[in-house]
């Protein structure tokens, strides 16, 4: 059966990882960078059949039923990622001392975070946020203007910011603007609304049709 791999975009890998498989308990993950001198196709089609990954639904439901662990790959450009649910699997064996779990320790690509939180219903979610050491590099930049520009310029800069806006994003943006709106008060300057910072959410492709 045709399994898809290949996100054609940041945005579109991001969604997938989070909205399709890490949500849905794929949480243990081995992420890694295709050599140059390989071509990503040939590496999609080995790690597929040596893991046996492109199943029906139904057999994937049938797996979870006897216990054992399903998987899935993704691949963006030359980057991958392997992910499994809990159960049993060759995977664990294969790649022991290399496999992360999301929910301790979050995925990180071209400046995102992608983990797992306990939510009050008591179940797993997929968070997407910048990561941390993106978001420090993001802030002081943004801080450095926001008491001597015009609101227009901040705004549009914040805007701007080329990160999916996925809930606990979202939330660091508005604790950004906070941050901007008190340098803008001791300023005299006037304050930015959240209307001006681009807050929505919109759903990508996330493969080639």
């Amino acid at each position: 059966m045709e399994y898809r791999c290949v996100a054609t975009s940041v945005e579109g890998f991001v969604q997938q990882l989070a909205v399709a498989y890490v949500t849905h308990g794929y949480w243990f993950y081995v992420m890694g960078q295709i050599p140059k001198d390989k071509d990503p196709a040939a590496v999609d089609r080995k790690l597929i059949a040596r893991y046996g990954i492109a199943i029906s639904k139904w057999s994937r439901a049938r797996r979870k039923r006897q216990g054992l662990a399903n998987m899935q790959y993704l691949r963006h450009e030359r980057t991958f990622v392997l992910l499994a649910t809990k159960g049993r699997h060759e995977f664990f064996e294969r790649e022991r001392g290399a496999i992360c779990d999301s929910r301790r320790v979050p995925i990180k690509f071209a400046g995102y975070s992608i983990g797992c939180r306990k939510g009050r219903d008591g179940r797993w979610h997929a968070s997407v946020r910048i990561s941390g050491e993106r978001y420090l590099e993001l802030r002081d930049g943004i801080l450095a203007l926001a008491h001597r520009r015009e609101s227009a310029v901040v705004g549009e800069r914040i805007r701007r910011l080329p990160f999916a806006r996925f809930a606990p994003l979202r939330r660091q943006l508005l604790c950004l603007l906070r941050a901007v709106n008190r340098l803008r008060d001791v300023a005299g300057l006037d304050r930015l609304h959240h209307t001006e910072i681009g807050l929505n959410r919109f759903i990508v492709a996330q493969f080639d049709s």
